[in-house]
């Protein structure tokens, strides 16, 4: 599901950003990537988060990948030459990702599944391309927080098939993704770092 108006006012501001850098070094100090990894960021919007995951981890490439074309467009804007040497911009779906089985190291989702209808069916994508042992990186909201009374009449989500803690929890585990450490706030969301089982 592409952002409206509003959200894109939320992952394109200033304080967003701010937010995934302190999210990513915390992902980082429960599980660094090799300087030879191959990543992927599902809904990577403008780039943002790509940018901080090259600036933080070092991978050797990232495939930043989002449905909607005007926020790739942004992105290849956004982001410096040095950055574009490292990172690859794509329109894309989750729930059909280019990718063969086991060939990635990492995949970050910022806030992506809960946009998806089908989130049960975007993780076994996720997994499926990850190696075993490859190591998925989640900050995911519940719905007690962008279905509320306020947020569902600015805000664009599916009303259907929504995950809260147990849930999500549950879905990892039937993906056979691992939980090495969590954040939780009861009610908001949740930020993760999961490995692939082997």
């Amino acid at each position: 599901m592409k952002l409206n108006w509003a959200e894109r006012l939320v992952v394109n501001n200033p304080l967003r950003v701010m937010e995934q850098g302190f999210e990513i070094r915390w992902m980082k100090r429960v599980q660094e990537l090799t300087p030879d990894s191959l990543v992927l960021e599902v809904g990577c919007g403008r780039g943002a988060g790509a940018g901080l995951i090259l600036g933080e981890f070092h991978p050797k490439a990232i495939h930043a990948m989002d449905l909607d074309l005007k926020m790739i467009r942004m992105g290849n804007r956004f982001l410096s030459p040095e950055e574009k040497s490292k990172i690859s911009m794509y329109v894309g779906d989750v729930l059909n990702l280019p990718y063969a089985d086991n060939v990635l190291d990492a995949v970050f989702d910022f806030g992506v599944l809960h946009h998806v209808p089908d989130w049960q069916g975007a993780l076994r994508e996720i997994t499926r391309v990850l190696k075993p042992g490859g190591i998925f990186y989640v900050e995911e909201l519940y719905p007690t927080l962008y279905q509320n009374f306020i947020t569902k009449h600015i805000l664009l989500h599916p009303t259907e098939n929504r995950f809260g803690s147990r849930d999500f929890k549950e879905a990892l585990t039937a993906a056979k993704l691992s939980l090495k450490d969590s954040l939780e706030v009861w009610g908001v969301g949740i930020l993760a770092v999961l490995a692939k089982e082997n």
